[in-house]
This record gives structure tokens, C-alpha cells and sequence, in this order.
């Protein structure tokens, strides 16, 4: 994995935990409607899975997940990717908006490449 400074790591670390945040109210809140909440569920699960392999490769906590589970995470954080991207070429550079979604795929960039190191280093334990 890339070396990233304090900051960019507590930046990541705030940008999951933020969207996590907003994932659980809506998933409150769909719940409470009687919505589908499948996917949500699906995306929230990633994004706790995305946040404990960051913690674990910089901070070297350990992990409770499963390697289909590690896999399937992967999957859905990197479905995330083309739609934020394309929220964020079209927002206001500078913009509150601009920032956070900067800072959400750099997040998701580097859980993403926490996962691939992750199956590196493990590849024969599997």
C-alpha cells in the first residue's frame, strides 16, 4: 500500500466513518418506510469491511472478516467508484460538495488498494 501522510489517514478515516454515519440514518430511515434496504445494507457492510482493512494496515488492528466476505466488499467499494466520479467532475471545484466527494474516492482508493495488499500478503494462507 501507498504510504500516506497522518493527515490523509485521518481524512480517509473521517470520510468512511461520515459515510457510514449517513448509511446507517438511511438505512433507519428505509427501514422504518418499509423500503427495500438490500443494497444499502450491502454498501454499509463494505464500508465498515473498507474502514477496518485501513485501520488494519496503518494501524495494524486485527479484523474479523472472512475472505468472501473481504472479497465481496471489494466488489461493491469499487462499483462506488464511477458514480462518485461522475458526481464529482460535475460539482463546483472548491466547493464544500467538490471536497467531500474528493475526499470520499481518495478513501475508497485507498481501502480499495488495502484489499488488494490484503490478498497479496495472505495469498497463501488462503
Amino acid at each position: 500500500m501507498e504510504t500516506v501522510s497522518t493527515e490523509v489517514q485521518s481524512e480517509a478515516t473521517k470520510s468512511f466513518q461520515s459515510t457510514i454515519s449517513k448509511c446507517e440514518n438511511a438505512l433507519a430511515q428505509m427501514t422504518q418506510k418499509g423500503s427495500n434496504t438490500s443494497l444499502l445494507e450491502k454498501r454499509l457492510d463494505a464500508l465498515k469491511i473498507g474502514l477496518a482493512l485501513l485501520e488494519n494496515a496503518w494501524h495494524q488492528k486485527p479484523h474479523h472478516y472472512s475472505s468472501e466476505e473481504l472479497a465481496e466488499a471489494q466488489k461493491v467499494l469499487s462499483s462506488l467508484l464511477p458514480s462518485i466520479e461522475n458526481s464529482h467532475a460535475k460539482s463546483k471545484p472548491g466547493s464544500p460538495q467538490h471536497t467531500l466527494l474528493e475526499r470520499r474516492l481518495k478513501s475508497l482508493d485507498l481501502a480499495i488498494q488495502a484489499l488488494d495488499d490484503y490478498w497479496i500478503k495472505n495469498q497463501s494462507k488462503l
